[in-house]
């Protein structure tokens, strides 16, 4: 199984200290986050889009390219490209650039996106949100079967007549991942194409997000698709420390400070620690603990889903950079072993 990290490079005010994080310090620290990230031997490391005032990363295709540079091994992700208000031709040569930079490391991961603020800035509209995916999502997909395309357009894309479209990427195809929160539609599109699909779980009980993947893989087999050869990817929320306490008394000032200016945006009631501890047990949705902790829920949620890739945001809001260091160190060096060795009896025992 990959294992790997994703962030949306929250910046503002430290909810401990009071201090302020500034975007171009967010930038630096982000980039320092991915290289030790691929020295610690991580698969992927992924980066949100978003168009607002609480997050550095509006071009996420940027800073891959950056960290292209500086990385060697490591895959390099969106998550997500907000697809509904992209152009598709754009997206694809600029990260069929980020795979000519890394050597073949690069990735889309395609959703709707979790906020909509995209839409109007770039002269979409809302009631649209449905169609513009859809059909952008088809000229996509249709980009990367070859160098030159023909599309016939539509009410969100233009006419394509034999146009060559530069430059072509390493790998053949460009890998693209179709991102999801937990509508049905969205899981039976995905296989539907016979395409990788990443599940977000950010709140409730991570069980009953299992049928989604059962609604995946039945579309995939409907359509012509083994759905045993497909890669399936659970995003989620978490934080490792040394002890439990140390990473709940990390992750739970910046986490619910986030959640919560959210959840006023949405009409969402507030929550506090009896909910965030609720949260970081067994069953819950929060992956917070010690690395053995961790590895133990990452093991447990893997029986219930055979994903074959895990994500994990540590950074969200805003929290000290060291600390937030030496969790990626600790996801890499102590609970990424245990994983992959668990991982690895279980399939051997399987065969």
């Amino acid at each position: 199984m990959e294992l790997g990290l994703y962030t949306f490079a929250d910046v503002g005010i430290d909810p401990v200290s009071g201090e302020t994080a500034g975007a171009e310090q967010r930038l630096k620290n982000l980039l320092e986050e991915i290289e030790l990230a691929d020295q610690l031997g991580l698969d992927v490391f992924a980066l949100g889009e978003h168009h607002r005032p609480d997050y550095a990363v509006s071009s996420p295709a940027t800073v891959l390219a950056a960290a292209a540079a500086r990385t060697k091994d490591i895959r390099l992700s969106s998550a997500v490209t907000v697809l509904s208000s992209e152009d598709p031709v754009r997206v694809f040569q600029q990260y069929a650039t980020i795979d000519l930079i890394s050597h073949g490391r690069a990735e889309i991961m395609a959703g709707r996106g979790s906020f909509i603020e995209s839409f109007p800035l770039f002269g979409y509209e809302l009631e649209d949100y449905d169609t513009l995916f859809a059909e952008k999502l088809e000229l996509l997909i249709k980009l990367r079967e070859g160098e030159k395309i023909t599309w016939p357009g539509g009410k969100h894309t233009p006419r394509i007549e034999a146009r060559g479209v530069y430059p072509r990427p390493v790998q053949d195809p460009l890998p693209l991942w179709i991102a999801i929160g937990g509508t049905p539609q969205s899981a039976a599109r995905a296989g539907m194409y016979g395409l990788p699909l990443a599940l977000a779980i950010i709140g409730g009980e991570p069980a009953r997000f299992a049928p989604f993947f059962d609604i995946y893989r039945k579309a995939a087999r409907q359509f012509g698709h083994d759905p045993d050869k497909l890669a399936t990817s659970i995003n989620v929320h978490g934080f490792v420390g040394e002890t439990t306490q140390e990473a709940a008394d990390t992750f739970y000032p910046p986490v619910t400070e986030v959640m919560n200016r959210i959840g006023r945006e949405r009409g969402w009631g507030p929550s506090g620690r009896r909910e965030f501890d609720a949260s970081i047990r067994p069953k819950g949705a929060l992956f917070v603990g010690s690395p053995a902790e961790v590895t133990d829920k990452i093991l447990a949620n893997h029986e219930i889903f055979g994903n074959t890739r895990f994500l994990i945001q540590m950074a969200i809001g805003v929290m000290p950079h060291a600390k937030l260091m030496k969790a990626i160190e600790l996801f890499g060096t102590r609970v990424a072993p245990e994983v992959r060795k668990a991982v690895g009896e279980r399939k051997a025992a399987a065969e």
